[in-house]
């Protein structure tokens, strides 16, 4: 099974050219799919999404996508595309946990194997500009209830993968600093069925 991570496209998401889009089963989105956070941009997005091949696709609020971040759920998704806003969704019997941007870490319940939010833990793949941009009760939370995975974005020189104890943290932003598609989507592979 193979899961892909993104995040921090900026509504670049046309301009991403890796062949491994339309290789995974699950691609995941960890937030900031716009960049000024209109309707436009996001029906913009969520056709791009719609069309790719991906037997399931996810994704979460960024600090851009403010036309979003109260949302509850968007009417008539595909049956395969999953919009988690402090929810999840079973695949396989691998459980994902979205949680939306700057929205209350005490949300995320304990046994799940993927959690996905914007926001990196404090001091883990969070620095860009000199500046540490990670969230500290999230990394609490984290700690306490050890997903398998924590996949976000955010800082955007902060890509990068990382283990610390039973948790791999994945920092998938598309994006250096200069708002330039410079990183590769990042491939985790995990046992599931679907």
């Amino acid at each position: 099974m193979t899961i892909l991570h993104i995040s921090d496209t900026h509504n670049l998401h046309h301009k991403i050219t890796s062949p491994l889009i339309s290789k995974a089963d699950i691609l995941i989105h960890s937030g900031d799919i716009t960049n000024n956070g209109t309707e436009q941009e996001v029906l913009d997005f969520l056709n791009w999404f719609i069309s790719l091949p991906n037997a399931h696709k996810i994704f979460v609020t960024g600090n851009h996508d403010t036309c979003l971040l109260d949302a509850e759920r968007i009417d008539d998704l595909p049956k395969n595309m999953h919009f988690l806003q402090d929810s999840s969704v079973s695949i396989g019997g691998t459980t994902f946990f979205g949680l939306g941007y700057s929205h209350n870490e005490m949300l995320i319940p304990g046994g799940i194997d993927f959690l996905i939010t914007h926001e990196p833990p404090i001091m883990i793949l969070d620095k860009s500009s000199g500046v540490h941009w990670g969230n500290i009760k999230i990394r609490n939370r984290v700690q306490k209830i050890k997903p398998k995975y924590h996949l976000f974005g955010h800082a955007h020189e902060g890509y990068g993968i990382k283990k610390i104890g039973s948790t791999f943290y994945s920092n998938a932003t598309l994006m250096n600093d200069k708002m330039e598609l410079v990183n590769d989507p990042r491939r985790i592979i995990f046992s599931l069925k679907i």
